[in-house]
């Protein structure tokens, strides 16, 4: 028996992200099943790495920490593109405290996972960071950050007592995507301000009629409004702290409407 979709007027969505490898899981993949659209998959940005003779001038020296914090795929890819640049050799002591399974599992990449301190928290919700980083309170942190602050973390670690120091190892940039047609899509999924900024550089006549804006992160959702855009879909929140839930709870809530 064939499973049942929900009918909704979205009918093709894209994800400013990569698409995921052949194989690999995505729970984006379970929302157009469920839901009956067209799954996208496009970078809106690209990353370039700090030079190590840029970074050396903020007089850091990374084995004066004994753990960091890691946000992303691209923080893990540059903390350790800059390790081997400086010639550094990261101690097996090391902790790491990633947001999010999937930045764990990816330091795979790098280090034995099994033989190193590696943690996350329950969820993606920025309490369950900070509860993780509680737990964890003693340790002096490196946070290894781009020049656009994806989540709200990077706040309420300046608002914390915790001995955390920030240090930008790569930057984030817009992409050429002006070969989409972006008026083909119902939904636009974004994580970062400059994914907004890189939206209007590409499109500069875009208007946003019917399309529906979803963000990840306040930083993100404060740049679509000052963008003069609307947003219908915002997270992480108390009752959707992923990007998923909030856009499950959405369509289904469109789907009901639609009965």
């Amino acid at each position: 028996m064939a499973k049942k979709t929900l009918s909704t007027r979205i009918k093709s969505v894209l994800i400013s992200q990569p698409a995921p490898q052949e194989g690999e899981k995505s729970p984006y993949k379970d929302l157009a099943e469920k839901f009956n659209f067209d799954l996208n998959f496009r970078k809106f940005i690209k990353i370039e790495g700090v030079p190590a003779k840029e970074f050396r001038k903020e007089r850091i020296n990374l084995l004066d920490y004994s753990a960091v914090i890691l946000t992303s795929k691209n923080a893990v890819d540059h903390y350790f593109r800059m390790a081997k640049e400086m010639r550094v050799e990261i101690p097996i002591e090391m902790k790491y405290l990633c947001t999010s399974e999937a930045t764990a599992l990816y330091m795979q990449n790098y280090v034995q996972y099994r033989k190193r301190k590696i943690f996350f928290p329950k969820n993606q919700s920025l309490q369950a960071m900070m509860d993780l980083i509680h737990k964890h309170r003693t340790e002096n942190y490196l946070f290894p950050t781009s020049n656009v602050g994806k989540t709200d973390l990077p706040k309420a670690l300046e608002k914390s007592k915790y001995k955390v120091t920030k240090s930008k190892f790569y930057r984030t940039v817009p992409d050429d995507v002006s070969d989409l047609k972006i008026t083909k899509f119902d939904m636009l999924v974004f994580f970062s301000p400059i994914e907004i900024k890189s939206l209007l550089d590409n499109f500069p006549k875009f208007r946003q009629a019917q399309t529906v804006i979803a963000t990840f992160g306040s930083a993100t959702a404060e740049a679509v409004e000052k963008a003069g855009l609307k947003l219908q879909i915002s997270a992480p929140t108390p009752e959707f702290p992923s990007m998923t839930a909030a856009i499950d709870a959405y369509l289904t809530a469109l789907a009901k409407a639609k009965k």
